[in-house]
């Protein structure tokens, strides 16, 4: 008898049953925390055992044999996928839905994993099958070349080559790392959670519209408080910085925010950072590589470091004389509007920008925020896949949720056929990181038997929540931010790939951006703008003038934003190109790091590294240029539809039929070219953001 056969009555794990939901989706309202530790054990034992079973097959290795897994033992669907299911809803409520008791498991759990993982990629006599597979196999097809040759690679850059005293070496570096990315993680949420401005007197909230106080005031009432409270979470902390006419307050929310994880206190990050870069520096070198960076270039589209700093500098070329131009015209108003002595720092720099803003387009965030009303947004978001693809959307509440806030909805093809599960989660809580991400619950796959498993994708935001007297209304950038995430679901959503791994998001990171980056086109278009932009109380739509002055703004400060990132990929690439030991103070290393791509004074006393959860928790170590590389592809891209229409439905299949549903079963490059017909330029982001030209390159060297 297995663990999962319990004697009758008794209350069973939800994980080790099929789920007994639509489309089987995770029974949220049934699992409870001690479910996870469980589930989790029980899913090593079971993995385990497949991998025994595999190893001691009297039979020769074959492709069928060793690389593909059994779906189905005693007639039990899901029976060796236990350990990926638990995980992945275990890992996503540690970014959605945590607490305490979430906390500590990870803490508990994460090495555990860990080494089960090395365990697995360490193992000599699995590892010896898939070896053999490599060398003598029968005539494959790409797919599944492709996944050949892909875990025998996985298996060697885990450490497969290594001796005896290289593989302990290995384990000990993952194991410590994971435990740290998760520290980082945990730490950052704390200190986030933990600060918050306070205000009881009515004359502090000087120039802040009538929206944003109605939030904090909602804000306050949560905590049980009187007057109003501020968050840094973006929703909170973005339109205080706006519109805050108290320069000591906008002062202290900044440097709140951009002191995380340098104070001293427990949730200090910098030997954390520090630790990170060296373990991925040694875990390089130890398997051959001169940096971490070269290490993950090799399933890149840049395909090494030169190329990825060619782009930098590029960008940085072609708009830092215009950035510079923007910080003189934000100075010249700041004084015009202070006196010649003012000195704008950087709690200044959104206020004034706002400021300017309105003065050249004689447009304001707030004036947007009642045509942009959550559900409208919801139905413009969907109808334009819609009206791209032909899917449609229905919520559906009998799919259990994590959380009230969640919504649940079942995807329809074009053709009326399922499609996908698609959540979406919207505002921010106590146990909810800041930011905003797209994952899954269940990836796509075709069984042996030919099913196509459908993806049960998620999209989690922290978006303006909706108060007392009004619904949610969002900001164009919330608007844009949708969009974006969206775009990653679409990916996940039209997957139709024959192995997970290759599904999907299961791309090269600097392609993984493509189909979201390219989804933010559309918020600025006006016939997009025309489908939902409806005043939430009139129903009027957005008048015409408005939708001018949001397109005549496009630009506005395009180049400073373009600069901001640049400066980003710029410190993610010093870190990870780091050959020796890194020993230096994160704080200095940081400002002279990205010094080329920044255009004012660089501010003492503040860190971007402790709160870069990106390149220290979050998967893009050595590659965050990656939106960079992948703006230059959706701009591109869409300047495809517009040539053909940006509702073209042509160009949308095309899209879809070569990018979106291909996951990484080629080359992406390969991929893109079949839908554009030719490799991408810069010429189209230049164009875009409205920056004179100086050079054209080719993003693929």
């Amino acid at each position: 008898m297995t663990k999962d056969t319990l004697e009758e009555g008794k209350r069973v794990n939800p994980f080790f049953e099929p789920y007994d939901t639509p489309h089987e989706t995770v029974p949220f309202d049934k699992i409870t925390p001690a479910d996870y530790e469980e589930a989790m054990l029980e899913g090593i034992r079971r993995e385990d055992e497949q991998i025994e079973k595999t190893i001691n097959d009297p039979e020769e290795p074959t492709f069928d044999n060793t690389l593909i897994r059994e779906d189905e033992v005693e007639g039990r669907k899901h029976y060796y996928d236990l350990l990926s299911r638990v995980e992945t809803v275990f890992f996503n409520m540690l970014s959605a839905e945590t607490n305490d008791e979430m906390d500590a498991l990870a803490q508990k759990m994460s090495p555990i994993l860990t080494k089960h993982s090395n365990d697995v990629s360490l193992n000599p006599r699995l590892f010896e099958r898939i070896r053999a597979v490599h060398e003598h196999h029968r005539e494959l097809t790409p797919e599944e070349s492709k996944l050949l040759e892909e875990s025998y690679d996985g298996f060697v850059r885990s450490g497969a080559l290594l001796d005896e005293a290289g593989k302990d070496k290995l384990r000990r570096i993952s194991e410590e790392a994971s435990m740290l990315s998760l520290q980082f993680s945990q730490n950052l949420l704390k200190e986030n959670k933990a600060y918050t401005l306070h205000i009881t007197d009515e004359k502090q909230l000087g120039g802040l519209p009538e929206t944003v106080r109605e939030s904090a005031r909602s804000a306050a009432r949560e905590r049980g408080l009187e007057g109003w409270v501020f968050t840094l979470d973006a929703p909170s902390y973005g339109p205080f910085m706006m519109y805050s006419t108290q320069r000591n307050l906008r002062e202290e929310m900044y440097m709140a925010r951009n002191t995380m994880g340098i104070k001293a206190n427990d949730e200090n990050n910098l030997e954390v950072c520090r630790r990170l870069i060296n373990l991925r520096r040694e875990m390089a070198q130890l398997l051959g590589y001169d940096t971490y960076a070269d290490f993950v270039m090799k399933y890149r589209m840049a395909s090494n470091v030169q190329n990825v700093y060619n782009l930098l500098d590029s960008l940085i070329e072609a708009y830092k004389p215009t950035a510079v131009e923007e910080l003189d015209e934000l100075r010249s108003l700041a004084k015009e509007r202070e006196g010649e002595n003012f000195k704008l720092m950087p709690w200044d720099s959104a206020y004034y920008a706002h400021q300017l803003k309105l003065a050249k387009y004689d447009l304001d965030p707030e004036m947007l925020r009642p045509y942009f009303e959550l559900n409208n947004v919801i139905k413009g978001v969907f109808g334009l896949a819609t009206r791209l693809y032909g899917i449609t959307f229905k919520e559906n509440r009998e799919i259990p949720v994590y959380h009230p806030d969640v919504k649940p909805y079942e995807v329809f093809d074009k053709d009326g056929s399922y499609l996908a599960v698609l959540y979406v989660d919207f505002f921010p809580r106590k146990g909810k990181r800041d930011g905003a991400w797209m994952t899954e619950y269940q990836g796509q796959r075709i069984t042996r038997e030919g099913e196509n498993i459908r993806p049960h994708a998620s999209l989690v935001m922290n978006f303006s929540k909706p108060t007392d007297e009004k619904p949610a209304l969002l900001r164009l950038g919330e608007v844009e931010t949708f969009l974006h995430e969206f775009g990653h679901s679409l990916h996940g959503m039209f997957a139709n790939s024959r192995f997970e791994s290759q599904s999907g998001t299961n791309v090269w990171w600097d392609f993984v951006e493509l189909p979201s980056q390219f989804m933010e086109n559309f918020a600025v278009e006006k016939d997009f703008l025309r489908t939902f932009a409806f005043h939430y109380e009139t129903g009027d739509p957005m008048p015409d003038e408005l939708i001018d002055k949001i397109i005549a703004s496009r630009n506005f400060q395009a180049a400073t934003a373009c600069l901001r990132q640049v400066s980003f990929g710029l410190l993610d690439m010093a870190y990870y190109t780091q050959k020796d030991e890194f020993r230096e103070d994160i704080i200095a290393f940081e400002k002279k790091a990205w010094e080329k791509a920044i255009v004012g004074n660089q501010l003492e006393g503040t860190c971007m590294t402790t709160q870069f959860s990106h390149i220290m928790a979050g998967g893009y170590a050595a590659g965050y240029y990656s939106y960079k590389w992948a703006e230059v592809l959706d701009a591109d891209a869409f300047s495809l539809f517009r040539k053909n229409g940006i509702f073209d439905r042509a160009t949308a299949q095309s899209f879809r039929d070569n990018v979106l549903s291909k996951g990484s079963t080629e080359h992406p490059m390969t991929l893109y070219k079949r839908f554009r017909g030719q490799e991408p330029t810069i010429d189209a982001l230049l164009e875009r953001n409205g920056i004179r030209k100086r050079e054209s390159g080719k993003c693929e060297k």
